[in-house]
């Protein structure tokens, strides 16, 4: 096996890697033998020469084999999905417990923020008491108990991917099909799951901007998914706009709790949680086809029965026991509050404009070891098509901050004739056996 520096040079000229060199590497980047900068160069080589289909699930098996790989024995099946990451969206908070309610299990490993896009790891952050890196057996309690759980990467799983992921965040480097395949499906495959749910964004919020990156990265997910031995159906869903009307920590915390409750429920964002739940209970044999999915979890949300999950996991994780009830009581709220308004109808969004203005307002990170403010952030963003004149309320700690934002708002508003609708799914990749819709 090869020194790191030799794996980087090699990559860096076009090479291809072995399993034992990749393998090597990666517990070089575990046990600190690899340094921050030649894991920096490392995905330097990767973003730029990429890896064959052996590399990508050489890389994944690697990572995912870092740390613990988790085994269940419960009396359902064990499902998650997982985005590849956008602005407002808020779909794994209410998801989760939607598909436990159904009669599944779901242990969602979830990141911090990367790039411009939101991580569910820092919106649950807002909640206060709330554990999002408990150990193990604590994790496995919470899951066989309420039927999810949502956390981050713990000292035990897929530790290789945890510190790419945050050199990845500051390096210019997110965007690597890649690792972005590498990172998401370690944390899935250390999770032990029976089938997993991809929600692979496209747009001008996403990290894939066009139609064939996206399809590009829904097959190489697919693909070494199944490689990996992991069943795995991936949807593509549109970020030309953002999914939720909220952007930000606690902001979305609490649209999440809106929506569990039935005071709001924006139509996009309601599609798109119903298609990916949907296929989950599809995959796992809750139901035979999509429209009964599409019963049961609206049946889940009209009884009750999410939110009230939702409020168990929360509090069984150390959360406060009434969030559902008094959201106001325990999510930090921003000092200043601003409304944004333009003229005319919303033609587009530069929806990524919109995550980079809630990291300048503290929403985000810059550096892997940057606070965030959880009060930031945006609600009541419009929509394409919108002539209400509101582009978005504004959440700052200071009149500073809130000034920038309003400048950064504006700029990513263009104004003019209504766009034509563009559905919430885009299209689907399905692996082999995955059931069809």
């Amino acid at each position: 096996m090869r020194l790191p520096q030799e794996i980087i040079r090699a990559k860096r000229d076009g090479l291809p890697l072995d399993p034992e060199d990749i393998g090597a590497f990666i517990e070089g980047l575990t046990n600190g033998a690899v340094g921050e900068g030649q894991a920096a160069s490392f995905a330097m080589a990767v973003f730029f020469r990429g890896l064959a289909l052996p590399e990508r699930v050489a890389l994944t098996r690697a990572m995912a084999d870092s740390g613990t790989v988790l085994t269940w024995a419960l009396p359902g099946p064990v499902l998650d999905k997982h985005s590849t990451g956008g602005i407002g969206d808020t779909v794994s908070l209410v998801l989760a417990p939607m598909v436990a309610a159904c009669g599944g299990y779901v242990p969602m490993i979830s990141g911090r923020g990367l790039g411009h896009t939101g991580g569910t790891l820092d919106k649950l952050g807002s909640i206060p008491g709330y554990d999002a890196t408990p150990g193990l057996d604590r994790f496995r309690r919470v899951v066989r108990d309420v039927g999810c759980a949502i956390i981050g990467q713990t000292a035990d799983l897929a530790p290789a991917d945890r510190r790419l992921y945050a050199i990845r965040d500051v390096t210019g480097t997110v965007e690597s099909l890649d690792l972005i395949t590498a990172s998401i499906l370690s944390k899935k495959l250390a999770a032990g799951l029976d089938g997993l749910v991809m929600d692979v964004k496209q747009g001008s919020g996403a990290f894939m901007e066009s139609l064939a990156q996206a399809q590009a990265l829904a097959e190489s997910i697919v693909t070494v998914a199944q490689g990996a031995g992991l069943r795995t159906t991936a949807l593509i869903t549109d970020m030309d706009a953002p999914l939720a009307s909220a952007a930000g920590n606690a902001v979305e915390v609490a649209y999440a709790i809106d929506y569990l409750k039935g005071l709001r429920r924006e139509p996009r964002f309601h599609a798109v949680t119903l298609a990916l739940a949907s296929e989950m209970l599809v995959a796992g044999g809750l139901a035979r086809h999509m429209a009964g999915a599409c019963e049961r979890l609206e049946t889940a949300l009209a009884t009750g029965r999410a939110a009230e999950i939702f409020a168990e996991m929360v509090s069984a994780l150390g959360g406060p026991a009434d969030l559902l009830n008094e959201p106001e009581t325990h999510l930090p709220a921003a000092p200043v509050r601003r409304a944004v308004h333009q003229a005319g109808t919303v033609a587009a969004i530069a929806t990524r404009d919109i995550g980079l203005a809630v990291i300048g307002l503290g929403g985000g990170r810059t550096r892997p070891e940057d606070a965030i403010d959880p009060r930031v952030g945006f609600t009541d963003l419009a929509g394409p098509g919108s002539s209400g004149g509101l582009l978005g309320i504004i959440h700052a700690a200071d009149e500073a901050a809130a000034d920038r934002a309003e400048a950064a708002l504006q700029a990513a508003y263009r104004m003019g004739e209504a766009p034509a609708e563009r559905p919430a799914i885009l299209g689907s990749v399905r692996g082999e056996g995955a059931p069809a819709p």
